[in-house]
């Protein structure tokens, strides 16, 4: 059974600064090294300061990223730069972005709460995608250190009446409490809900329902690893102690505002190989289509490729494949015939994803890879802005890239209603969650209320 609760969050402190463009960021795992060092420089208060802390020469136990960001926490505490709720709330977002592709603006809703944290295999929270241990070890030792929770898990439930959103923005008034735009355009607002009847009204609602996670794996297991550490410490009663809780970003798997964008695999290098051996092994498994590259460069129609690779992949699964160096691209569409090669362990609805099909078959049966060499990170990485994608090959920054399809949303929720698991960075859901609206600050003496 689903347990969700308003909870006294912490935010920045919006009554004396309005505009908290300079003060937030996406989720840690996104930010890039230059991107890192971009939003220190953007305000003293910024987010990234708490998140994603500096390495230092000379870190030690007891003076490292997560005791300089438990220090710096305590001390926006103390002089207010952060505020919290006196009341416990629900608190209601609205992210109104540009989806690209010439579309019009979208807007997701999203509403911040407390969330029960669940023991693996339940079936109230679901995964989707694998998780490494080194990721989680880290946000472990931010926990520990700051004793609270900075960035929300990104959760999707299914309401197809929409009665969970109807009723927050029915309870909302006219003007937030934030409303602010980024330097993208994006604009973000938040409402701070305090009424007990809506408080019961969604507890209700969402009780027999599960949330799938969008994002925030390691985040959401490292909360349980968490949760379990404190349990040892403090115990399990009353049954409603803060730590028993995290804090999720639930949005309606049907909002009109969800985007999913394709995470392109890009390949480092691929010792000893040359394309024309890598088309001679994935003849067997794809139909080929060579197509010439405009002498403007690789990345001046990527459209061109985008909607390519949309049609080949109504009926099967197809990759669009650039190989740095050539004078062409190609569209690779799996044969039918080559589906018995995905191997018979797999379940049937794993069988359907592409980025499982290019991990079976083009990367380790074509490009010669072992499992346990799909997870090296100095040879596999992932991006999800297609351009930027196309210019490092052409560059030589990377060797290959392969150009996917969007995962579907409907793929994303079979594969977790089935107890199974997808390859990492399957999905991209966009834009992601920004880190900075709500905090929860975690005291193992409190006592969540529960509606």
């Amino acid at each position: 059974m689903l347990t969700v609760a308003p909870f006294r969050g912490l935010t920045y402190n919006y009554r004396e600064r309005k505009d908290l463009s300079a003060l937030v960021a996406p989720p840690y795992d996104v930010i890039s090294q230059e991107e890192q060092q971009a939003y220190y420089q953007a305000d003293p208060h910024n987010v990234i300061r708490l998140i994603l802390g500096e390495k230092r020469t000379g870190d030690s136990d007891w003076d490292n990223r997560y005791t300089r960001a438990a220090d710096t926490f305590q001390r926006w505490l103390s002089n207010r730069h952060l505020i919290r709720s006196p009341h416990p709330c629900l608190y209601l977002t609205a992210m109104t972005y540009d989806p690209g592709n010439g579309m019009a603006m979208r807007t997701r809703w999203g509403i911040i709460s407390l969330v029960r944290i669940e023991d693996e295999g339940s079936g109230v929270i679901l995964p989707h995608e694998r998780t490494f241990s080194a990721h989680k070890e880290d946000r472990l030792k931010l926990y520990r250190a700051c004793g609270a929770q900075f960035s929300q898990i990104f959760g999707l439930y299914d309401d197809r009446e929409n009665v969970v959103l109807n009723a927050c923005r029915a309870s909302a008034d006219l003007t937030p409490q934030m409303d602010f735009q980024l330097v993208d355009g994006t604009r973000h607002r938040l409402w701070m809900l305090e009424d007990q009847p809506l408080f019961k009204q969604v507890a209700d609602a969402m009780r027999a329902k599960a949330i799938f996670i969008a994002d925030g794996h390691h985040r959401y297991e490292t909360s349980r690893n968490y949760r379990n550490i404190l349990r040892a410490r403090h115990g399990r009663k009353p049954a409603d102690k803060s730590y028993e809780y995290v804090m999720m970003y639930l949005s309606n798997m049907r909002d009109e505002g969800l985007t999913i964008l394709p995470s392109h695999r890009m390949v480092k290098r691929v010792p000893d190989s040359q394309e024309a051996s890598f088309f001679e092994k994935a003849e067997k498994y794809f139909d080929i289509k060579p197509f010439p590259i405009s002498s403007n460069g690789l990345a001046d129609q990527y459209e061109t490729y985008k909607d390519a690779l949309q049609d080949a992949g109504i009926d099967r699964t197809s990759f669009a494949f650039f190989h740095h160096g050539s004078d062409r691209w190609c569209l690779l569409s799996m044969k039918e015939e080559a589906q018995h090669e995905m191997g018979e362990d797999l379940h049937v609805s794993l069988k359907k994803l592409d980025v499982v099909v290019l991990s079976r078959v083009v990367f380790q049966k074509c490009l010669g890879f072992t499992k346990e060499g799909l997870d090296d990170d100095e040879i596999f990485h992932y991006q999800s802005n297609t351009p930027l994608a196309l210019s490092s090959v052409a560059s030589g920054e990377y060797q290959m890239m392969f150009m996917l399809n969007a995962t579907k949303i409907e793929h994303v929720t079979e594969v977790a209603e089935n107890g199974l698991v997808m390859p990492r960075k399957s999905t991209y859901f966009y834009p992601k969650v920004l880190t900075g609206m709500v905090f929860n600050k975690i005291d193992p003496k409190e006592i969540i209320w529960v509606p």
